[in-house]
């Protein structure tokens, strides 16, 4: 049954591809979507209104389901028939659904409509090869530098940052043993690693310089990091106590806001210097966004694919930042004034100027850096020279090179 059903989905791939599936005047069976907790309620109340605004869906039955961007794309992986019609995930999953077979192009029509409304950097996200594969929905996903404007007075530099936040009896979060903030470091010296990808989101060959003087400059600044007595490795602010300063994203701001109060600042991340030079810390920019499931039945393929772009227009993007501040990519609610006197999501506009788009990884990277991680908080490197440094940088990046798959 599931080959059937595989070779049945390629074929709806196939024709979408080539700009035949078919459109339909309504639908009416179910359709299911998938999205974060605490979108739930809010994507319930606008499939709603869309309903209502189009009759021809008015018997269409929307179930919604709490699963969120960090596990959606697994899930869907493992079984594409049982999966969400319409789903939410993280940029950096988008090659891997699909290789997978999971996501459906956009129509020529609803791939005009997202280049016109959203950001540059939302619809390069989106995009693979030269072929847009989901909808945006935020341009919200990278990390800056939250901190406490009673103890942190000059957020300037790093080591700044850490000896204000010591000699007040604070502590400062920064989860180096994760390969998404780790590259803050290793981008901001100049040191890089991406991957080429394949229209059918294989990844086919390793671009990376980390054996280089700017790898070795960025490791030992992680290094003299993790020796600081304010340094914690971590970047969940719920779970982090008695800090100063934490490096991380839009979703812990209502945890950050509760624990700093009026004193809550924040701003792109600092400097940090090495042997003398000074660089700026940099790392990953990323968006949401919102998939659609090949559909073996046009008449629904049609129904969830006006759905997905309702969901991820103006409308409900300004939603979502009112609701949860979530920062958007559609153009006219970034410049609404909200969005542009707030604060934390100025604070993320700032530092993506220092940033690079999140492009695709494989799964092994993630670990791969999370070892060179726990090294360094373990004091393994505490001592090497810079050509012990290196030769670990070249084992380290041997590894990341052997992660492409060539065709």
């Amino acid at each position: 049954m599931k080959k059937l059903f595989a070779l049945v989905l390629s074929l709806a791939l196939m024709l979408s591809l080539f700009g035949m599936a078919a459109s339909a005047e309504g639908f009416s069976g179910d359709v299911k979507i998938w999205v974060a907790d605490n979108m739930v309620e809010l994507t319930r109340a606008k499939a709603e209104e869309f309903k209502a605004a189009h009759p021809e869906y008015a018997n269409m039955n929307v179930l919604i389901e709490a699963v969120g961007e960090g596990d959606s794309a697994t899930n869907m992986i493992t079984d594409v028939e049982g999966g969400a019609d319409i789903f939410g995930f993280a940029q950096d999953q988008l090659a891997r659904l699909v290789a997978a077979g999971a996501l459906v192009e956009l129509s020529p029509e609803n791939a005009e409509i997202v280049k016109a409304e959203n950001d540059g950097g939302s619809v390069a996200a989106v995009t693979l090869g030269d072929v847009l594969y989901a909808y945006p929905m935020t341009s919200d996903n990278g990390y800056f530098l939250n901190y406490d404007k009673s103890v942190i007075t000059d957020p300037s530099t790093l080591e700044g940052v850490l000896d204000q936040a010591h000699a007040a009896g604070k502590k400062v979060y920064f989860q180096i043993n994760n390969g998404w903030y780790q590259t803050a470091f290793f981008f901001g010296t100049g040191a890089t690693v991406t991957y080429d990808v394949d229209n059918a989101g294989n990844l086919v060959k390793a671009n990376i310089n980390y054996a280089s003087p700017e790898g070795v400059a960025a490791l030992k600044g992680m290094i003299n990091l993790a020796k600081h007595p304010a340094f914690v490795n971590g970047s969940d602010a719920p779970s982090a106590s008695n800090y100063a300063a934490i490096v991380v994203g839009t979703w812990n701001r209502e945890t950050i806001a509760a624990e700093f109060g009026e004193n809550y600042a924040a701003t792109k991340l600092p400097t940090f210097t090495v042997d003398g030079v000074t660089y700026q810390l940099s790392g990953f920019g990323g968006f949401k966004m919102l998939g659609v499931k090949p559909q073996v039945d046009d008449a629904k393929l049609a129904a969830v694919d006006a759905l997905a772009l309702y969901l991820a227009g103006e409308e409900v993007q300004q939603a979502r930042y009112e609701q949860s501040g979530w920062g958007p990519s559609n153009l006219k609610v970034q410049q609404s004034e909200a969005v542009k006197a707030d604060f934390v999501l100025s604070a993320l506009a700032e530092q993506l100027n220092f940033a690079l788009g999140q492009g695709q990884y494989p799964n092994d990277y993630w670990s791969t850096a999370q070892g060179l991680g726990d090294d360094v908080i373990a004091g393994k490197f505490n001592d090497y020279t810079d050509e012990q440094l290196m030769e670990e940088l070249v084992k380290f990046q041997d590894i990341l090179i052997s992660l492409a798959n060539p065709q």
